[in-house]
């Protein structure tokens, strides 16, 4: 069986399991929506982890942290560079408690909205403008206050290693008025689980934490640094897991079969 054979099979295998375990997870955490949040928190953790060390054993596909020290202890918000649906579970590997910014349609589905109504996420209407960034913020500070990490992706969906970044508003919204620090996060892991695609390549998918940046910037400073740090720094990690061609978003794709 040829290599790219090989990877095709781990990755159907993969998936199978995958979604097995997302299934399992959900219909025994049904309980938990009558039980103290903590309960249901420490499920999706054991999804997060079991999801992780499924992609590991299965297919080959290791994490490293890096920077975990830079994390505060305090609230903050955690600007996440999103290139694949890897970071929706696995930041639950390293973040306590964390509360997703997400878009308001997830909330709509069976068991997952449940779940992530009960977990204390953060939806947000995109078509609803600055009055859905008004409540998003509101939401946002309410579980800042109870000091749990607030994770937003800065570009609002997922972007393929190497394409243009695509910066929002709602980040520099969210942070002129959390009074927190705003921590970066870059990463690869869009090389290893490319967006539309079930295809997993082998490898270790790196995770860095930046320098947090302190509340009180200006709006135009703010973002300046913050797509300075994350792209700088996920262009780094993409050079380094040495795949060729990665300086672009065609050429990446075209190395991974992402569509």
């Amino acid at each position: 069986m040829s290599s790219s054979s090989a990877i095709a099979v781990r990755s159907l295998v993969f998936n199978a399991l995958f979604y097995a375990n997302l299934i399992v997870h959900m219909l025994a955490a049904l309980p938990t929506l009558v039980l103290p949040r903590c309960v249901l928190i420490a499920f999706v953790r054991s999804y997060a982890l079991t999801s992780l060390w499924l992609l590991r054993v299965i297919c080959g596909t290791t994490v490293e942290w890096r920077g975990l020290d830079k994390l505060p202890k305090a609230a903050c918000i955690v600007a996440c560079k999103h290139q694949s649906a890897w970071e929706t579970f696995a930041l639950y590997a390293v973040l306590r408690d964390p509360a997703y910014v997400l878009k308001r349609e997830l909330m709509w589905l069976p068991l997952f909205g449940w779940y992530a109504r009960r977990a204390g996420m953060v939806p947000v209407d995109r078509a609803a403008g600055m009055a859905a960034l008004a409540r998003m913020t509101a939401r946002a500070r309410q579980a800042l206050a109870r000091n749990r990490p607030v994770v937003i992706f800065p570009e609002g969906t997922r972007r393929a290693p190497g394409a243009e970044p695509s910066y929002k508003a709602g980040i520099v919204y969210l942070y002129g008025r959390a009074g927190v620090p705003c921590v970066p996060l870059a990463l690869n892991s869009g090389l290893y689980w490319p967006r539309r695609s079930l295809r997993r390549q082998p490898g270790t998918i790196l995770v860095e934490i930046l320098e947090p940046i302190a509340p009180g910037l200006d709006k135009d400073a703010f973002m300046n640094r913050l797509q300075s740090a994350i792209e700088n720094a996920s262009r780094r990690l993409i050079a380094e897991s040495g795949i060729d061609d990665h300086t672009s978003g065609a050429g990446v794709r075209s190395v991974i079969g992402d569509s």
